[in-house]
Order: structure tokens, then C-alpha cells, then sequence
């Protein structure tokens, strides 16, 4: 259909107010909005994660698609819920404590949910107890964490093992990333996977749900 394609080449160029357009002449055309979120924006995303997986296109593109498709979710998200239409599960990210990068973990919260998923970003400089805290509240199927030093790394362990002390270990699949994680690291602290980008943990996020 040609204004699903539309909305995907706008996404794909970072047209925020383009999209924003789109997507509401989409709506008003009788489009679902379930069509225009999988027809057109996740598939969108999901070309832009391969291009990223690629190394055709990189973070500043990405950042710029991410914000497209924030602009195009500012007015899919109110009929999305009017028509009743689930998110494919749940995600709370954040950059642990002690840490204060956040490129990286904002380019895996676009890319999850450019998969569907409903990401609760809980920021940088995360303590332990926060992670847990946002486990209870918001109920998710997945956490992910992200670290970029080598002295902020060990903080993983600790937010598993406080997760695991309040008995919510078996509840959650446990993701890490950033410049100095590795699998092995991921293992020895007890995560559930370790994914080297964004547009990865995203795949591996669905493929786990």
C-alpha cells in the first residue's frame, strides 16, 4: 500500500515531521492502526537493524531513525491501546550504577521497540535495587543492562544477584551489553545472553519471547 510505504521511507530517512503526517493521514484513510505499526514501522525497523548489523548505516542514523519513529509513535501508541493491541512483551533497560553512557543503551531501547516490545527505560547511573524495583512494578519479561567501562562491569553481577535475592531470578531473561562485556562475562555473572549491538539484542530479545 502505498502510504505503508511512505511512512517506512520516512522512517528510513529520520522524517520526524514527515512521518507524523503519514501516519495520521493513514488513520484517517480507515488503515488500522496494527497495519501501520507492522505493515510499515516495525518492518522499517527491522530493514534499518540489518543495515546497522551490516555496518551500511551507523549510530548517527540510527539516532536520527529512532526519532522519526518516536514521532510516529506519539500518535500510534493512543490507538494502539483504544484498539487493544498488546505489545509482544516487556523490557526494562538501564546503564548501571556508576556509569553515565547512554548512546548505546538508547539505540537498543529504539530497536526493541521498533520490535514491538514496551521498554522501560529506567536511565543511567541504575543502582541495583532500582533494577529490582522496576521488576516488581512493571512486571517485564526481560532486563536489560548496559555498561560501557570496565570499572562499572561488576555491577552487572550485583544487579543479578539482587534480582535473584528477592526471588525474581526465574521471572525475567537477563541481557547485557557494552564496549567491554563479552559472553564469557555474561555467563560468569549469571545473565541469560550477551548480544554485541543493538539491532542484535533486539532479534535475540524475539526470538526468546
Amino acid at each position: 500500500m502505498e502510504r505503508l510505504q511512505g511512512i517506512a521511507e520516512k522512517l528510513q530517512k529520520g522524517d520526524a515531521n514527515g512521518i507524523r503526517q503519514d501516519v495520521e493521514l493513514a488513520l484517517q484513510e480507515g488503515i488500522s492502526p496494527r497495519e501501520v505499526l507492522e505493515g510499515s514501522l516495525l518492518a522499517a525497523m527491522s530493514e534499518i537493524g540489518e543495515k546497522f548489523k551490516a555496518n551500511e548505516i551507523f549510530v548517527p542514523e540510527v539516532l536520527i531513525a529512532a526519532r522519526a519513529m518516536n514521532a510516529a509513535m506519539e500518535v500510534l501508541k493512543p490507538k494502539l491501546v483504544e484498539t487493544g493491541v498488546e505489545p509482544v512483551g516487556k523490557v526494562v533497560i538501564g546503564t548501571v550504577k556508576g556509569d553515565l553512557h547512554d548512546i548505546g543503551k538508547n539505540l537498543v531501547k529504539m530497536m526493541l521497540e521498533g520490535a514491538g516490545f514496551e521498554v522501560k527505560d529506567l536511565g543511567i547511573d541504575v543502582a541495583p535495587e532500582q533494577f529490582v524495583a522496576a521488576v516488581k512494578e512493571y512486571q517485564p519479561q526481560f532486563v536489560g543492562m548496559s555498561a560501557l567501562l570496565t570499572t562499572t562491569m561488576s555491577e552487572m553481577r550485583s544487579v543479578v544477584q539482587a534480582i535473584e535475592t528477592e526471588g525474581l531470578r526465574d521471572t525475567v531473561t537477563i541481557m547485557v551489553g557494552g564496549a567491554p562485556v563479552t559472553d564469557k562475562f555474561a555467563a560468569d555473572i549469571g545473565a541469560d545472553f550477551y548480544s554485541k549491538d543493538a539491532a542484535e539484542a533486539a532479534s535475540m530479545a524475539r526470538e526468546r519471547i
